[in-house]
């Protein structure tokens, strides 16, 4: 289970104590902000698409919404979002629990600039039902990410 992963990574780290689990669903920005009690502006969601045949991974604010031409001249491709099936497999999560943590080889994962106007945000943690706390720089390292991109709408 992704769950495992997630928790076994950041215990590895040091610092699994940041993960929360919940009794409810936050499988979605909405239900994430009921969890959290939090805004949802500062839910991380992690949008999963394919480039060039392989999983690409941008963690945006939960008010974000991509913006297509933006991602088509970062990528040189158009915005294609990968099906459930594509995410279990290309990914290693399940759809409302994937993260940029614990990925399959191959997953590149990039942070979008919307995510640096909060001090603490809240991307799940490999299930529909977890989230963990950190900051944009915490975010940017345990992610592994290749870089912050703007690839969101203004």
């Amino acid at each position: 289970m992704a769950i495992e992963k997630v928790i076994d990574y950041f215990e590895k780290l040091g610092c699994a104590d940041k993960i929360k689990q919940f009794e409810v669903s936050s499988a979605t920005v909405e239900l994430a902000t009921e969890a959290l009690g939090c805004e949802g502006a500062r839910i991380a969601k992690t949008l999963s698409f394919l480039v060039d045949g392989s999983a690409v991974l941008i963690v945006t604010a939960g008010d974000m919404k991509i913006d297509n031409h933006k991602f088509k001249e970062f990528f040189h491709a158009k915005a294609k979002m990968l099906s459930p099936e594509q995410v279990d497999e290309l990914i290693g999560h399940s759809i409302g629990g994937v993260c940029p943590f614990a990925v399959n080889d191959g997953c590149k994962v990039y942070l979008d600039e919307s995510l640096r106007r909060f001090e603490i945000v809240y991307p799940a943690a490999g299930n529909a039902a977890s989230a963990i706390e950190l900051t944009p720089e915490e975010l940017e390292k345990y992610s592994g990410s290749l870089g912050w991109i703007d690839v969101c709408k203004s």
